[in-house]
């Protein structure tokens, strides 16, 4: 029975927190690949920086050496908003029989009850939680253990004030940052 991981997000920009904890989910439950699904709009954030095309492009260099790494970019080419249980529900059909595991940070968890077809998607999925909260959050879900404190606020703010992200991002995501001129005004 095939294993997969599904980690969705705005990736505003990907960084290498989310690389790395994508690759720790993997190697601990066993996963047989990550498909990252970046949003087109989140239902629950602000909306990205970045448009949708150039964070998809980002993504795909963050990731174009991993071999267990993927992207859907199904969110992107359907209408906004961005419903979790609409992806899943077309994951499933791509990936008949397969284990879906749906990664989360923890400063999401107290809003997933109110995701549009929670019941439903609890059912579907398996939550893997990773770690962003400076103080753990209890839950029932299984866990990826580690904190990596890099942000994608973080990110756009240092660029904005001028300061390098060299480290906290791919190098192939700095190159597209810098030739576009991206997140140079200050944003949240």
């Amino acid at each position: 029975m095939q294993k997969i991981g599904i980690y969705g997000g705005t990736f505003d920009p990907v960084h290498h927190a989310h690389l790395i904890l994508a690759r720790f989910a993997l190697e601990k439950f066993a996963l047989e690949k990550i498909i990252f699904v970046p949003t087109r709009v989140s239902p629950y954030k602000n909306d990205s920086v970045a448009t949708p095309e150039t964070r998809l492009e980002m993504l795909r260099s963050a990731i174009e050496r991993e071999p267990q790494f993927e992207v859907d970019e199904s969110e992107l080419q359907r209408d906004p908003p961005s419903y979790t249980i609409d992806t899943i529900q077309t994951l499933k059909e791509n990936h008949p029989g397969a284990h879906l595991f749906f990664l989360i940070g923890d400063d999401n968890l107290a809003g997933l009850p109110s995701w549009r077809g929670f019941e439903d998607l609890r059912h579907m999925v398996k939550f893997i939680v990773l770690q962003r909260a400076i103080i753990p959050v209890a839950h029932e879900y299984l866990s990826v253990d580690r904190r990596i404190d890099i942000s994608a606020t973080e990110i756009r703010q240092r660029i904005a004030s001028g300061r390098t992200i060299h480290f906290l991002v791919p190098r192939a995501v700095e190159q597209i940052i810098c030739a576009r001129g991206l997140y140079r005004e200050v944003t949240k």
